[in-house]
């Protein structure tokens, strides 16, 4: 009898409901509803949540998750009677698209309905994918007595992750006194902690990637110099300035970083195309919240990483140039 999954209902009304799609960072709206229940297959039974979602439920958002099937049909006239369920769900229940089974929903007086799994996703997400089923919000509403019009709660997309502080501030102004909101960061902290962690590897990453790039360039230039220390002198005896002189291993060290850079991001960006199209490389779902190492293409990070990189390695230059200008040339001539 426990209702601590389920909302206290309430009726959204159309110029609160308005004002909050008008927000500019929101994408897209939609009610859910949630309710405890009991899912029984032919052999096995498990506590799971119901989500109930509408006509406005974004599907396209959800396309990607499901792996066998597809998404439920909603119905005009009564509640569709079709349930998407995830894969681990499944396979704990021995369950598979087209089957029927019983929902048992343990309330006075107890109810159950028969219903048929009409898709099975997956997200990666344990926490979710052990717990959430997904039905017709009309269905939550039968079952708790709440007229055609009431709702759990509103789910709001916004169009970047970084918007979602500031998005909920406004969002926050548009709603009733009685509401309150809680953002996705919220309500699952460790999955997000788990990212903030991810994120500082991937600095402590690039720093020791572009320590190494500094160390590799400064030595390569610096054994250049050593094995032309007779070409140095020779120039120099010839009156050639050491600005000339430095020139020529600034041009080459130029030429190094360049060729490197080049190539480095034809290999990165290949490696990362196959990915992206076969997932080729696999990740442990239950450790990892997804079953393939993710890429992403975020073009204007690239182009200013590779500019950035690519300056600040060009005046790293100048540190063994610095050694050119205490070449003697009567000492560099005889140099062996």
């Amino acid at each position: 009898m426990d209702k601590s999954y389920e909302e206290t209902p309430f009726i959204i009304h159309s110029n609160i409901l308005d004002s909050i799609k008008a927000i500019p960072d929101v994408q897209h709206v939609q009610g859910v509803s949630h309710k405890p229940c009991l899912l029984k297959s032919s052999t096995e039974i498990q506590g799971v949540i119901l989500k109930g979602v509408g006509p406005d439920f974004d599907i396209d958002r959800f396309k990607d998750n499901i792996v066998q099937g597809k998404f439920i049909a909603f119905n005009d006239t009564t509640y569709s009677r079709q349930i998407v369920i995830s894969e681990k769900i499944a396979d704990k229940l021995r369950l598979k698209t087209g089957d029927s089974l019983l929902l048992y929903f343990v309330q006075n007086p107890p109810r159950f309905r028969k219903v048929e799994v009409a898709g099975i996703y997956q997200t990666g997400l344990e926490e979710l994918d052990e717990l959430f089923i997904i039905g017709d919000i009309k269905l939550n509403r039968v079952l708790s007595a709440w007229s055609p019009k009431q709702i759990g709660g509103l789910e709001i997309y916004v169009s970047h992750f970084n918007k979602l502080d500031s998005t909920a501030s406004k969002v926050y102004e548009k709603m009733d006194y009685d509401m309150q909101i809680q953002l996705i960061t919220d309500k699952y902290l460790q999955i997000f902690d788990w990212l903030d962690l991810l994120n500082r590897n991937v600095s402590i990453f690039l720093g020791l990637i572009m320590g190494v790039s500094i160390f590799v360039i400064i030595s390569t230039l610096i054994v250049m110099i050593m094995e032309r220390t007779p070409m140095v002198g020779l120039l120099k005896a010839f009156g050639t300035t050491n600005e000339e002189v430095s020139r020529i291993f600034l041009w080459n060290g130029f030429k190094i970083i360049l060729t490197g850079m080049i190539s480095g991001n034809i290999v990165a960006l290949g490696l990362c195309a196959i990915q992206y199209y076969t997932g080729v490389v696999p990740l442990d779902a239950e450790n990892y919240f997804m079953n393939a190492v993710p890429i992403e293409f975020p073009w204007p990070v690239i182009i200013f990483a590779n500019i950035s990189g690519l300056v600040f390695l060009s005046l790293i230059l100048w540190v063994p140039i610095y050694f050119i200008s205490r070449v003697s040339p009567v000492k560099a001539i005889k140099f062996n």
